[in-house]
């Protein structure tokens, strides 16, 4: 049976592999199975993925609110567009749960050039910028083109000295952070350059996706007990991960959610926690 890809490429329908991504939502194998046979029975020629991926969706969130979250994760971080500003802040609280220190949004005069750093991060007194690429689509990729123009950028500021965490801070290492892939050419250069990447899914181990189901990082834009307004209206409290709603009605009653659903809204939250 052959399926077409967002992309538009066709491949083969590979059971297996939405086997281990109902299993990565956290179902069991029992739940996983049972949804795989719904959908084998919808499958037809030519089908789309994102026709599979809604109907797996629905079907993970009839059984779980917090499954059917964990599998749209990746939606989930492409909503915190269009511009991106909420990425930037997403992935400060990234580095802020490796223990780094952070500041978001800062400019500063290199020797030729002002430059505005999306996140600075500091950790064992050591200094770095952080470039953050956002793509709306799944499709978008970050090319060779990006770490070369953000390592000029890197190169025009790591020889001053700035008032940042302290005094006479200097930059001294650089990361570019994605939230779909990097082309081959992009990851040569930057390992080659000394240039540190983060995406979906690079490095292999310790990716966002990785980080998101290991550590509890998951964006408030993944709960599927909310709708779309009111997780704006969270982001624009500042309110970026789910983790930071855990026993808190405040917020949740500052955006007009009634007291029965935000029973339900903290039953995901609660669930969504148990990570690791």
């Amino acid at each position: 049976m052959k399926i077409v890809k967002h992309s538009g490429a066709v491949v083969d329908f590979n059971p297996d592999k939405l086997t281990q991504s109902l299993l990565r939502s956290g179902a069991d194998s029992f739940t996983a199975d049972l949804i795989l046979k719904e959908i084998i029975k919808d499958v037809y020629e030519g089908i789309s993925t994102k026709s599979i991926y809604k109907k797996a969706f629905a079907l993970l969130k009839h059984h779980t609110n917090s499954h059917a979250a964990r599998y749209n994760l990746r939606a989930a971080i492409q909503m915190l567009g269009p511009e991106g500003f909420f990425f930037e802040k997403y992935i400060a609280r990234i580095f802020e749960a490796e223990k780094y220190q952070t500041q978001t949004n800062i400019i500063l005069q290199g020797n030729c050039v002002l430059h505005e750093i999306d996140v600075l991060i500091k950790k064992n007194n050591v200094i770095g910028m952080v470039e953050c690429k956002f793509h709306g689509g799944k499709q978008g990729v970050s090319d060779v083109k990006i770490p070369l123009y953000v390592f000029s950028r890197f190169n025009d500021l790591r020889f001053n000295s700035y008032t940042l965490f302290s005094n006479k801070d200097k930059i001294s290492s650089c990361w570019i952070v994605t939230n779909t892939r990097f082309t081959a050419d992009a990851i040569a250069f930057a390992e080659c350059s000394g240039i540190n990447l983060l995406s979906w899914d690079y490095p292999e181990k310790r990716n966002l996706r990785s980080m998101n189901n290991n550590d509890c990082l998951y964006p408030v834009t993944c709960l599927t007990t909310l709708t779309k307004a009111e997780k704006e209206k969270l982001l624009l409290l500042d309110v970026i991960l789910v983790k930071e709603l855990v026993a808190n009605r405040i917020d949740l009653k500052e955006i007009g959610i009634s007291n029965f659903r935000i029973k339900n809204v903290l039953k995901e939250v609660a669930e969504l926690c148990k990570c690791g």
